[in-house]
């Protein structure tokens, strides 16, 4: 497909299972190349549910973020982990900074909350998460399958991985994605 996007994917053991496999496929079978990263290249992950495995491609100190259109968090226990490391927390900063599309689910949003990015956002993150979330001052908290804000693009849990999978590719056909979009106000 000639218009493909390039998704980078950040991923750590024990992400939620459905919330990596669900969107990779639909990704990957509309064109777009999904690139797994993680801590180290060659290294492989496994969902918490122990149903998906997979082998991560490049390392966070191999990829940047003009490289890519989209930024995939999928949840689960794998965003609290990744947040450990200040690597993955610039990672996800820039990609904000430069307004590129996220699009993150479930656990995903504690990245946002570590880089330090949802001041005026309005977003939606798993249960727990929300309740976080509803403590930060001036961040809006919406309990809806699929929340846009800009160039966030958030869900709640599995259940909602259909509508979640189909917001992320409407949101790469529009003309936006290939470039970045315009950084919110």
């Amino acid at each position: 497909m000639a218009d493909g996007k390039r998704v980078a994917c950040i991923v750590g053991d024990g992400f939620e299972d459905s919330e990596l496999r669900v969107p990779y496929d639909q990704l990957r079978g509309a064109g777009h190349e999904v690139v797994l990263i993680g801590k180290k290249a060659g290294d492989s992950v496994e969902g918490k549910r122990g149903k998906e495995k997979f082998r991560l491609e490049r390392g966070i100190d191999e990829v940047d973020v003009k490289d890519f259109d989209m930024l995939l968090i999928p949840g689960g226990h794998s965003p609290d982990n990744l947040r450990a490391d200040e690597r993955f927390i610039r990672f996800v900063k820039e990609f904000d900074d430069r307004g590129k599309l996220i699009a993150a689910v479930c656990h995903g949003p504690q990245l946002f909350i570590s880089a330090g990015i949802v001041d005026g956002r309005t977003l939606t993150a798993w249960t727990t998460i929300q309740q976080d979330l509803k403590m930060i001052p001036n961040v809006r908290v919406r309990d809806a399958s699929v929340v846009r804000d800009a160039n966030w693009i958030t869900s709640r849990k599995p259940d909602d991985l259909e509508d979640f999978s189909k917001a992320i590719l409407e949101d790469l056909k529009s003309a936006g994605a290939s470039t970045g979009r315009e950084a919110r106000t």
